[in-house]
């Protein structure tokens, strides 16, 4: 069982995702409304992922995203946030959050965002999921390119999903129907061990694919 501290400062907040959380079949271990709080419970516990509120009084979630960062280098990050803001999603990435998720999206979302950073993955809500793409591509240009197991075709459309295309666009712009990339997407996702298609995306502009 994965062990979760949630750093929200609204405590309706909270006690929705820790029942999310706790019927998913995480155990929740500790919270925080604060972030000197946040900071000293998840240094305490050392959980497998905190989830954390970029807007915290005391100490904002990027600050908290820091210094965890640096504390307890093994727990994940999941950040929350009412914001789609290109400016919040990239100095999150940049403090080493795993996982966004704007809290517009419903707890599922937030819970499966738990789940993929506790098994070692990286999430970013489809809002935002294009931002953060970007983010992680730019080191790619200097990467020594690891053998690619996709082929011409899967690696076309993965470069579109990189770039925030959903399936129907890809479609329309490949001249290709839908069920064909909806086809093309599984069989990327079981070559790259991805969870999903924006994982499967950073999988592959981490190892310079595309």
């Amino acid at each position: 069982m994965y062990r979760v501290v949630l750093v929200e400062d609204h405590a309706l907040t909270r006690a929705g995702l820790g029942a999310a959380l706790a019927e998913a079949g995480f155990s929740v271990v500790g919270e925080a409304k604060d972030g000197p709080r946040g900071l000293a419970e998840v240094r305490r516990l050392t959980p497998d992922v905190a989830v954390i509120d970029l807007g915290l009084p005391g100490m904002d979630g990027i600050e908290l995203t820091r210094q965890l960062r640096q504390a307890v280098p093994n727990t994940g990050i999941v950040i929350l946030t009412m914001h789609d803001l290109d400016t919040e999603v990239l100095a999150a990435l940049a403090a080493g959050a795993d996982a966004y998720c704007v809290k517009s999206t419903k707890a599922e979302g937030v819970v499966t965002a738990v789940r993929v950073v506790a098994e070692g993955g990286a999430y970013f809500d489809p809002a935002v999921a294009h931002i953060a793409l970007r983010r992680v591509a730019e080191p790619a240009g200097n990467a020594t390119p690891h053998p690619s197991p996709l082929s011409p075709r899967e690696t076309e459309i993965l470069k579109l999903v990189a770039d925030g295309v959903g399936n129907a666009e890809i479609a329309q712009r490949l001249a290709i129907g839908l069920g064909t990339v909806k086809g093309h997407i599984r069989d990327i996702l079981e070559k790259l061990s991805a969870s999903d298609r924006t994982h499967a995306a950073v999988v592959a502009l981490r190892r310079g694919i595309i």
